[in-house]
């Protein structure tokens, strides 16, 4: 059975009519943007970094901050949106700007918890990079909390992973955790 003919059967067994006018294309253009949603199952780190991985003497914390975040909870596949900062202490080697972005997608496109996904960035900068340190902090608001349960609109969740140097020396930490405004 095809992804369309599952999304078409759970239309049907909500007690809903997939021949009304409305909801005739509904279960190929879910399925199609359930494909889009997890695509990162379809990526690997190499293929995401390719050959953007640079020779530099920089020794100081590099940081992104404030990278978007779109993924979908494995306990309800509802979306949790929030924002993404990573740093990280390079040992020889730094990464495009727009990799670290790029990471960030691939794991955020599958499905999973967030305490996970902020582990899955932090360890594959660190494999990437060979950084001395990384640090990585998501904050995110989870639709399976907001809209239903117990239903917290204001609610936010926030996971932290701080490996090497950004977890062993309190003031690389304290200096990634104020760039970052916490």
């Amino acid at each position: 059975m095809s992804l369309e003919q599952h999304y078409s059967a759970i239309l049907t067994q909500l007690g809903e009519d997939v021949q009304r006018e409305g909801l005739l294309d509904t279960p190929k253009r879910a399925a199609k943007a359930m494909q889009f949603l997890c695509r990162g199952y379809q990526q690997t780190l190499d293929e995401v970094v390719g050959s953007a991985l640079f020779s530099s003497d920089n020794s100081e914390l590099v940081l992104v901050k404030n990278i978007e975040l779109y993924s979908l909870c494995e306990h309800h596949l509802l979306p949790f949106i929030g924002k993404v900062h990573v740093g990280y202490l390079p040992n020889g080697k730094v990464l495009g700007l727009s990799k670290v972005a790029r990471i960030v997608d691939m794991f955020g496109r599958r499905l999973q918890i967030q305490e996970n996904l902020t582990r899955q960035i932090a360890e594959a900068i660190e494999q990437v990079t060979g950084a001395l340190g990384v640090g990585v902090v998501i904050e995110a608001q989870h639709m399976c909390m907001m809209m239903r349960g117990v239903e917290k609109q204001n609610s936010s969740m926030v996971s932290s992973v701080m490996l090497g140097e950004l977890r062993a020396n309190p003031a690389t930490r304290s200096e990634f955790l104020s760039l970052i405004g916490k």
